[in-house]
């Protein structure tokens, strides 16, 4: 199968090259250029528009930064004759689960596969292969993709189109929520006089223990906010979440005040830290009291305002 990649990002670099070294023929396409042409190295050949990507390809997929850049790529940008009837979308951005469905619709009515198939693990899971796919859609399209999904990760079939976004939605919550658990729980241990190297390592041990308490708690204690996931893009999940939840009349308060926490720390500039740099926020709203001010090695060093 040929596969055309739309959206040669952090994420999308090495979810592209994972299926290059599996020895799928990799189109990339992107709208800043040279990082698609930083592929050529790794085997994949170019495209300078989204038509021409996606006229030559079986499977599309899109990693694209939200909902209406990927509503811009494939369906304003790209002209709808430009898709083979049978290929298959794969849509491994992160949009809301009601756009999902309507793209879905769009594709049913040109005969084009389409799965919501968004991904959690970071660029370290991008880079590894060991991203975790949420799939909604088609099982029959779901099964057809098997060999692309086992290229960069583990793949779940969630349910029908939308479901997918559901899923990550519900991951955003839980790494959200949870970031800024972890961040309150070290600056309390700290401020306390504890050691949060020593907290955090005993956590880990304990019913606390998490992948957010074992990575991010680690970058909070490192003071090393370089994004993986950026706060700006935690933000924008986080809205999902919440638009989502009232359209099922639902209030999540917990989703609520950390979406707001992470407006705060957006509105303050520091949209391009990563996501666990929510502690940044934590400690402003506290007089600047910091988890660890003996850490050096950090590309943030002296929280006064953004780099």
């Amino acid at each position: 199968m040929k596969i055309a990649f739309l959206g040669i990002g952090l994420m999308g670099k090495p979810m592209a090259i994972n299926l290059l070294q599996a020895g799928f023929d990799v189109i990339a396409w992107n709208r800043t250029a040279a990082k698609a042409q930083a592929l050529k190295a790794a085997g994949a050949q170019t495209a300078a528009t989204t038509q021409q990507a996606i006229s030559q390809a079986d499977i599309i997929i899109t990693m694209l930064e939200n909902g209406p850049i990927v509503d811009e790529v494939l369906f304003q940008q790209t002209d709808s004759s430009s898709f083979k009837p049978g290929s298959i979308v794969i849509d491994m951005s992160s949009i809301p689960p009601d756009m999902a469905k309507q793209h879905g619709q769009r594709f049913k009515d040109l005969s084009v596969g389409y799965l919501d198939a968004p991904v959690s693990g970071g660029t370290v899971g991008a880079e590894q292969a060991s991203l975790s796919i949420m799939a909604g859609g088609d099982r029959a399209d779901f099964d057809r993709c098997q060999t692309i999904f086992n290229a960069m990760g583990k793949s779940t079939y969630i349910g029908p189109t939308g479901a997918g976004q559901l899923a990550k939605c519900a991951n955003q919550a839980i790494v959200g929520i949870t970031i800024g658990a972890v961040s309150e729980a070290l600056l309390l241990a700290a401020e306390g006089g504890a050691d949060p190297v020593a907290v955090r390592e005993a956590l880990m041990g304990g019913f606390a223990s998490s992948r957010i308490l074992d990575l991010h708690g680690q970058r909070m204690i490192d003071r090393q906010f370089n994004p993986g996931a950026t706060s700006r893009v935690q933000l924008k999940d986080l809205r999902t979440i919440l638009d989502t939840a009232s359209n099922q009349n639902l209030t999540l308060p917990l989703a609520q005040c950390t979406y707001e926490q992470y407006q705060e720390l957006v509105n303050k500039g520091y949209e391009e830290v990563d996501h666990s740099g929510l502690l940044l926020q934590l400690e402003m709203l506290n007089n600047d009291k910091r988890l660890n001010d003996k850490a050096t090695s950090c590309p943030y060093p002296d929280f006064d305002g953004p780099n």
